[in-house]
């Protein structure tokens, strides 16, 4: 008998790569930006949705003409799903990719 341990499970190199700092700080990173947006559109969504439910007097007011505070609503989730989509864009151009692309030429490379 050899008394050479057994070899255990080799890790791979998305396991590596995902232990590191790097990763964990980009990763948080986009958390950082992603849920609290996506809440923040959740909870306009279903505001629009219980209102449309509950306060249909409130959802049939009359805005100049054939408008509706509904319709003018319910155009604006289209609206904020445009500036959230924007906001995401320009944040990732700004402070995301740029760091995730650094990352993956490390990997790439080898050096991570």
């Amino acid at each position: 008998m050899s008394d050479v341990p057994a070899p255990g499970p080799v890790e791979t190199d998305y396991q590596r790569v995902e232990r590191s700092d790097e990763f964990q700080s980009l990763r948080k990173a986009f958390r950082n930006f992603v849920f609290p947006m996506t809440a923040l559109f959740l909870v306009w969504y279903l505001l629009y949705a219980v209102l449309s439910t509950y306060a249909h007097e409130f959802m049939s007011i009359r805005v100049g003409g054939t408008f509706t505070v509904g319709l003018i609503f319910g155009l604006l989730q289209f609206v904020s799903t445009f500036v959230i989509t924007t906001l995401y864009a320009r944040w990732a151009n700004n402070k995301f990719d740029a760091r995730a692309q650094a990352m993956r030429e490390e990997i790439e490379e080898g050096q991570l």
